[in-house]
């Protein structure tokens, strides 16, 4: 009899979790009118001296920050053999060894979407991930993606004849 009585509040708990009061509370949906906050809705300003997360991406992602130098370029192949060459192989076909265990290829770097996709589509994918590739922000500081990012370029450059470099480095709307 004791021991019924100590298992009694296990069936109560999970009764507790059937409800849907946290649902049902009262909250604000996105761009809701507020009667409360003073401009009548609930999608504020940032306050002076935030620091907005999306900024990178509006001001100027498009282009890699850090110069473009030899020592750029050997530190980007380095985070590219240790990182990268594992799914995308080594110049970049989508043929690494992971593909080759039998999981779904990435995109080669040489096709004509990524050629004329800007840095920051790059820099985005490495950040956050894209389709089956998980995000290396953990893993990959921002200096070190620009780093990637610029081998990237050289790879897809290496490979390109002088007219072909040409037509392809226009910048194209690519959407992702």
């Amino acid at each position: 009899m004791r021991r019924g009585w100590v298992l009694l509040p296990l069936p109560l708990l999970l009764l507790a979790g059937c409800f849907t009061d946290m649902y049902d509370q009262p909250k604000y949906e996105a761009y809701e009118k507020s009667a409360f906050l003073p401009d009548g809705t609930e999608a504020q300003p940032l306050p002076d001296g935030a620091v907005d997360r999306s900024a990178l991406f509006r001001d100027g992602a498009a282009s890699i920050p850090p110069p473009v130098n030899t020592a750029l370029l050997d530190r980007g192949r380095e985070r590219f053999n240790a990182f990268c060459v594992p799914c995308h192989g080594a110049v970049g076909d989508g043929d690494g060894i992971v593909v080759q265990r039998g999981f779904p290829p990435p995109p080669s770097y040489h096709t004509l979407r990524l050629l004329r996709a800007p840095a920051g589509h790059y820099f985005d994918v490495i950040t956050d991930g894209y389709g089956v590739m998980y995000s290396y922000a953990d893993r990959v500081p921002p200096r070190d993606r620009w780093a990637i990012i610029a081998y990237i370029r050289a790879l897809q450059l290496a490979r390109m004849d002088p007219a072909e470099r040409q037509a392809a480095l226009q910048p194209a709307d690519t959407g992702r």
